[in-house]
């Protein structure tokens, strides 16, 4: 598979990954803020510092291939096209929420733009996207469906059991590992061996490949690779991206205090802020121009106040309508 060179991203992608991007962070950041005030009654889990592993490979997705993901799904959601009033609404569970404000954080859903639903069950997203990707392959639709899930969530057996199906099919699906090192606190070298997560795809017979996952481009270049394998009919690729969640594993605190995550390595990974970084590298290329990141930003504030506004004004579900769309 051929890598792609910087000369071959138009700028305008460029530029569109950093907006997305940008945008999570601060839709996440103003869920920090907002949380605080105790309208948001559903446990939240935010991706603060996760940000470009779901711009990346969403780059590449059309609006009617799959994703399925997790109680982590804000920022996959977000990059996939996902309205952020919808998003909001749901948050602060308004009838007006992508799930009429009864599924809350874990459970979005945009069947339009290619989101049949986020799963809270660990690893539980992965079977539904290998499941998706034989549908497809039977009714030859083209589409490709993506799988986004934690470090922890490869120590499920469905894990193995969703990667040798789909290699023995070879089925248009491509499973992203999300490897923030931790699953809620419990470190991946208390759980898993010192091997890549990425390697257990070679005894399947398919790729897998390790990248930095808070690299966008790094992302973006091997999620290319991957996706269109999927969609030429060369069947599934597994990708492992590490990276790091800087706040707690549900809420908008961080582990720090309550002494689950070491202070020095929380340090060092907020230093590699992927948003920041990657900020940097285009202005320095000349890409992003520092008007043109300030008319990003304020456009993105305004679109997050919109949202904002709009779910806290939207009217909560009825009684009388509790069991509507419940099966």
């Amino acid at each position: 598979m051929k890598h792609m060179t910087r000369a071959t991203i138009p700028d305008d992608t460029l530029k569109e990954l950093y907006a997305v991007m940008l945008t999570i962070r601060l839709f996440e950041d103003r869920t920090c803020a907002r949380y605080a005030e105790q309208e948001m009654k559903c446990p939240v889990h935010l991706c603060i510092g996760q940000e470009a592993i779901a711009a990346g490979v969403c780059a590449h997705l059309k609006r009617e291939d799959y994703i399925f993901s997790t109680h982590r799904s804000h920022g996959h959601c977000i990059a996939k096209g996902m309205d952020l009033k919808s998003i909001a609404a749901e948050l602060y569970g308004r009838s007006t929420g992508c799930s009429r404000g009864k599924g809350g954080s874990m459970h979005l859903a945009d069947p339009g733009h290619g989101i049949p639903g986020t799963t809270a069950i660990v690893g539980g997203c992965i079977p539904l996207a290998a499941g998706a990707a034989l549908a497809s392959k039977m009714k030859g639709d083209g589409r490709v469906s993506v799988a986004f899930f934690g470090d922890g969530a490869a120590d499920e057996g469905v894990f193995l059991e969703s990667l040798n199906f789909a290699s023995l099919k070879k089925l248009p699906v491509v499973f992203v590992c999300e490897n923030n090192f931790y699953a809620t606190n419990s470190p991946q070298s208390a759980r898993q061996p010192a091997v890549r997560i990425a390697d257990r795809a070679s005894g399947f017979g398919i790729p897998g490949v390790h990248a930095d996952g808070n690299d966008v481009i790094r992302v973006f270049r091997t999620a290319a690779e991957a996706i269109a394998r999927a969609r030429e009919g060369e069947g599934p690729t597994l990708l492992e991206y590490t990276t790091y969640r800087w706040k707690a594993h549900v809420g908008p605190n961080s582990d720090i205090e309550a002494g689950f995550r070491p202070a020095e390595q929380h340090e060092e990974w907020m230093k590699r802020c992927p948003v920041e970084m990657y900020e940097q590298r285009l202005e320095q290329q000349g890409v992003l121009s520092a008007q043109e990141r300030k008319a990003i930003f304020g456009r993105i504030e305004k679109q997050i106040d919109e949202a904002m506004d709009f779910a806290r004004t939207s009217p909560f579900p009825k009684p009388g309508e509790l069991f509507d769309d419940v099966y």
